[in-house]
């Protein structure tokens, strides 16, 4: 067999690659999944290098079947915007796929009933592995859940400890950007987002970033300037211009998230605040739409690289029949701020 036209043979065969190649069948399925304890490096080399010249694809719903296997892995999150979720779910099937691992997307709603649901053991056969992003449940309710299925969950609420879980530090990179306007000379920063209240989410946290940022700076938190709201565009810009209209000053606008900074950036221009000369604006997430609004915007970078890296890395490993190792709690590394047109140098 060959190459015709430049182009490749189709129905290429195991057992074509093994004539080809001058060794058994069972030597090429040793080499595709990985055996290589059982052939030497020479053989190996010559093996890939056939299936390249050939063009043999391993037949993965095949294989799947025999290894017990759907080829899948699912991810549910709150929602599909604001766009930290779809960026994540981009990021994570771009890793499982090349693992040879398609990535399925559900919706919870940020439900509790959802979260827990999708942890059911009917939904969790259709995958290999599931990854969780954990928003309404508590330790208590997933301490009930029997569960075979490799799951990595995501998220700051409190989870079982043989459960692994991987999460940012939110509260490091709220301090961060906060610390970051109050030395640029912002003194009335409001907060889009923010909550006060203890440890078990992400606004509650990056709120207690926020105000220990105040606190070593020595400036008051001020209650007017913390504005609950929810995180997307539409909310972002909905609280930016009902302070405007409130009459309440700020000279700078830390949002929870990078949609609901481009919000705060859309109702400023409205409203005949220029940015940064008159208003700071700092987001969270670094999604991609920041860097191609105008002006372009300052954000925290929280580690959605490592993130994605961390949750594929943990559950190739479960799903590779390696459960027995002991749960791990991963947290990114130190977030860091990238600086764009939306704020001034200190």
């Amino acid at each position: 067999m060959g190459k015709v036209e430049g182009r490749r043979w189709s129905g290429v065969t195991m057992s074509d690659v093994a004539r080809r190649a001058g060794v058994s069948p069972m030597t090429v399925s040793n080499v595709i999944n990985g055996r290589a304890q059982r052939v030497s490096e020479q053989t190996r080399l010559r093996v890939l290098a056939t299936i390249d010249e050939l063009g043999y694809q391993v037949n993965m719903t095949a294989r799947n079947l025999r290894m017990g296997r759907t080829g899948a892995v699912g991810l549910a999150v709150p929602a599909f915007a604001p766009g930290y979720y779809a960026q994540l779910a981009q990021r994570l099937a771009d890793r499982f796929d090349a693992h040879g691992l398609r990535l399925v997307v559900e919706r919870t709603g940020a439900s509790r009933a959802a979260e827990l649901d999708a942890l059911a053991a009917p939904r969790l056969s259709s995958y290999d592995g599931f990854v969780l992003s954990v928003v309404a449940g508590d330790a208590a309710d997933l301490e009930k859940l029997s569960i075979d299925t490799p799951v990595v969950l995501i998220g700051e609420r409190a989870v079982p400890a043989r459960f692994d879980h991987v999460l940012m530090d939110n509260v490091g990179g709220a301090r961060m950007a906060t610390e970051f306007l109050l030395r640029s000379g912002a003194r009335r920063i409001a907060l889009l987002g923010g909550a006060a209240g203890g440890a078990e989410s992400m606004h509650e946290l990056r709120t207690q970033g926020y105000q220990a940022a105040h606190e070593a700076a020595g400036v008051p938190v001020r209650d007017e300037l913390v504005v609950g709201c929810d995180f997307g565009v539409e909310d972002g810009y909905t609280a930016t211009h009902e302070l405007v209209v409130r009459g309440i000053a700020f000279d700078a606008v830390f949002a929870l998230t990078d949609s609901g900074a481009i919000g705060a950036l859309r109702a400023l221009a409205e409203t005949g605040r220029k940015v940064p000369d008159d208003v700071q604006v700092v987001g969270f997430d670094d999604l991609d739409d920041g860097r191609f609004v105008v002006p372009a915007l300052t954000t925290v970078e929280p580690g959605n690289a490592e993130m994605a890296d961390a949750i594929c890395s943990l559950l190739v490993e479960r799903i590779a029949s390696r459960p027995d190792q002991a749960p791990a709690r991963v947290v990114m590394p130190e977030p860091r701020l990238v600086e764009r047109e939306t704020t001034r140098r200190p």
